[in-house]
């Protein structure tokens, strides 16, 4: 594959990081470290760009907290400056790693997204009988430095621009092993992560020739005519992604069935006639539908936050054949005011 040169100058351009600034603060422009970045952008754009052109440039450490929702995880938060560079970065790197992208893939890429995942696996839900769901262990902790460093030299030649990737690739996830892990949370490691398993994907359309494949992240799902075939997927996977990627696949989370018996993804739980809610996701949408009305009514978020709030779940949910479970929740006695008709669709 032709490499790509000449890069870095449109990195560091100064009209490109004020787009990457006014990127970075977007939905945060109240907290006080994106205000005072607004407040003094030419003086912090151009010291930013000083320090990329000197190759003085080192990122600040990271703000770390713990989710547990869906599961628990450790979120590493960059400083807001270096959520500039990483905007600025990922600007470029994006239309290189996206032609290597095969058509379905689905993170971090733009007009796909989960929900287009989703009817993805339905259409092909209904093609063949049988799917086989994989997925890495402890993907983001365990994604090889040097890997990833020689996989992006094989399509980017601009020194500049590698050293920049280098620097946040070595920069790493707080309390990860050397030469190992992306933090959970920063842009660049999404792009990163994402390209890291193109290698994965053009192995199984092109090698193992699956017709049916999607992924998403480190989702794996493909779709095939029976149980055998399904395994001798699997084995030739795990072997690729041990071999060439060094990640291993979570044995406990491999399955191989019939899709009649519903295809569990992102999620959800898919049929070639019908798409529902996971067990777990109802659960969510529910506890997260009481915790934003608590909020309201004890103050602490405004009415247009919580309809907001209430729309984007719905807005997720939707996607399912939830009628009956949105109109459960948002359904009143003499059927509600506009807005409500609107979330029970």
């Amino acid at each position: 594959m032709k490499r790509t040169g000449f890069l870095f100058d449109s990195v560091v351009d100064f009209g490109a990081l004020c787009e990457a600034a006014r990127l970075a603060v977007r939905g945060r422009r109240g907290k006080p470290v994106c205000a005072r970045l607004v407040f003094d952008l030419e003086t912090e754009v151009l010291a930013l760009q000083r320090e990329l052109l000197d190759g003085s440039y080192w990122p600040r450490p990271y703000r770390t907290f713990t989710v547990s929702d869906p599961k628990p995880r450790t979120i590493s938060a960059a400083d807001i400056r270096d959520r500039v560079v990483h905007h600025a970065l990922c600007t470029v790197l994006e239309p290189v790693f996206e032609r290597v992208a095969i058509f379905d893939s689905y993170a971090c890429r733009c007009g796909k997204g989960s929900h287009a995942a989703l009817r993805r696996a339905r259409e092909f839900s209904r093609q063949q009988p049988y799917f086989l769901k994989m997925d890495i262990r402890r993907f983001f902790e365990t994604v090889d430095h040097a890997v990833l460093k020689a996989m992006v030299r094989r399509v980017v030649k601009d020194p500049r621009v590698l050293w920049l990737v280098d620097v946040f690739v070595d920069h790493g996830a707080p309390g990860s092993q050397p030469g190992m892990g992306l933090p959970i949370g920063n842009l660049t490691s999404q792009h990163f992560a994402n390209f890291y398993l193109s290698q994965l994907d053009h192995f199984v359309k092109e090698t193992l020739g699956v017709t049916g494949y999607i992924r998403y992240m480190d989702d794996l799902l493909l779709f095939g005519n029976g149980r055998a075939e399904m395994w001798q997927w699997e084995s030739a996977i795990r072997d690729l992604t041990a071999r060439d990627l060094r990640l291993e696949v979570k044995a406990a989370a491999t399955l191989a069935a019939p899709v009649f018996d519903g295809v569990p993804f992102l999620g959800f739980r898919i049929w070639p006639q019908a798409v529902r809610l996971s067990g777990a996701s109802k659960r969510r949408f529910l506890r997260g539908i009481r915790d934003q009305q608590h909020a309201h009514e004890q103050g602490r978020i405004s009415a247009e936050a919580l309809e907001r709030s209430m729309a984007s779940r719905v807005g997720h949910v939707v996607h399912a054949d939830t009628g009956s479970l949105r109109r459960s929740v948002f359904c009143t006695e003499g059927g509600g005011s506009g807005a409500t008709r609107a979330l029970t669709g």
